[in-house]
């Protein structure tokens, strides 16, 4: 037991690298997901865009459009490059809680590039467990999208209206061809003063109009060229007609389908810069460095360390402090007359000296118990006192010792 609690260090060095790792690796997916986040995205959520394969999206007609062989592009981004040779019809598709700005913004960026404006028309709800798949919509509601959502430097004063009326089939003329454009319930029109109707409404109002002579359209009603216009087969040959007479009428060579006014577009940010080229470079170099200064770290200072006593407990090491503070207040040749009584009276009791000697009494009882010919004790109790700098005293002392260490046989 007492074994496992000396080892119990209280953490465990892999555990806690491992974590930091963790914490380190999370924290970059983490931004990384933040600024990129839109442009992964599935698009499954149930929108009215081209990414979505619920009832409001148009991922229908993009399939079938590029299964016929046309250029099909979902655009993520306000692209403001401009080609002589490839003029593709814009396709926007806003949601009822975009604003003019926004639309304004990115058909000024196309400046004379053909745009189609789908107005919404739904707003739907998933309820959990009871959506057959994921993706699609459980309910929906019609709801007009407001006319402020058009700028007005564009499109002048407009009207949305829903008019109450049934499914119906109207024959339709547009680039020199004519074809059936399939209405559904409560089709959806648009009115305004600077608005010509291409295909009219049951109450006069347009479902597809022209901003005067430009290459701008209007779809007031998405049921025509929307996924839930692939309920049945007529209706889905009549959205492929329509999609293909507008962008033939356009003299457009492809479509782009926007998704940055439905929340996927990769808009401008220092935080996207740091994770895609050419600043991914140094994002990862900054990655490197952090994760070196870690390690560098940990293997420099390893694990702390336990502080030790000031004054280590034994004999020694107080002889060995006392030594030292003498030292260093520079106080060896004040203690030689101490020293010099110590080892007398250490002498002097192990062998017996006669009590009530004197100091000098003392020492020549000493001297007659050394050897003939060794240097008498008397001698150097007198001399060591008198001694001028430390390797003198240092000597007699040696000196005084040996004879301790002769006489008494100890260390």
């Amino acid at each position: 037991m007492s074994n496992s609690a000396t080892n119990d260090h209280g953490f465990n060095p892999r555990l806690i690298a491992g974590v930091v790792v963790i914490g380190i690796v999370a924290f970059i997916a983490l931004w990384a997901l933040i600024a990129l986040g839109p442009q992964l995205s599935s698009g499954k959520d149930g929108g009215g865009h081209a990414l979505s394969k619920a009832a409001p999206g148009y991922a229908g007609i993009v399939d079938l459009v590029e299964r016929a062989g046309a250029d099909v592009e979902l655009r993520r981004r306000v692209d403001t490059t401009q080609y002589d040779e490839y003029e593709p019809l814009l396709v926007l598709t806003p949601t009822h809680r975009t604003r003019a700005p926004e639309i304004a913004e990115l058909l000024d960026a196309q400046r004379s590039t053909a745009a189609l404006i789908v107005l919404p028309k739904w707003q739907t709800i998933a309820v959990p467990g009871q959506t057959q798949k994921p993706g699609w919509v459980s309910a929906g509601v019609p709801a007009r999208p407001p006319a402020k959502m058009l700028p007005s430097a564009h499109f002048g004063t407009v009207e949305i209206k829903a008019a109450a009326s049934k499914a119906q089939e109207v024959p339709a003329r547009l680039a020199g061809r004519s074809f059936i454009a399939a209405l559904p319930d409560n089709v959806q029109t648009i009115t305004g003063d600077n608005l010509e109707t291409l295909i009219a409404g049951p109450n006069g109002g347009a479902v597809l109009a022209q901003v005067g002579d430009r290459d701008l359209y209007i779809l007031a009603d998405p049921d025509l060229i929307n996924n839930f216009a692939f309920s049945t087969r007529d209706r889905a040959v009549a959205a492929a007609n329509l999609i293909d007479a507008i962008a033939e009428y356009a003299d457009a060579d492809g479509l782009v389908f926007d998704l940055t006014l439905n929340g996927f577009g990769g808009q401008r940010s220092l935080l996207r810069f740091a994770f895609v080229p050419p600043f991914i470079g140094i994002t990862l170099c900054l990655i490197a460095a952090g994760l070196l200064a870690l390690w560098q770290a940990w293997m420099r200072f390893g694990p702390a360390l336990r502080p030790g006593r000031a004054i280590p407990v034994s004999k020694a090491a107080l002889i060995a402090n006392s030594a030292d503070l003498i030292k260093q207040a520079r106080r060896e040749l004040d203690g030689a007359d101490a020293y010099v009584k110590s080892q007398r009276i250490a002498i002097a009791r192990r062998i017996h000296a006669p009590g009530g000697f004197d100091d000098a009494a003392t020492d020549r009882w000493i001297d007659k118990h050394l050897d003939p010919g060794s240097e008498l004790f008397s001698s150097l109790a007198r001399r060591l006192p008198l001694a001028r700098n430390t390797h003198e005293f240092l000597a007699d002392a040696q000196a005084l010792h040996d004879i301790r260490k002769d006489l008494l046989r100890d260390s």
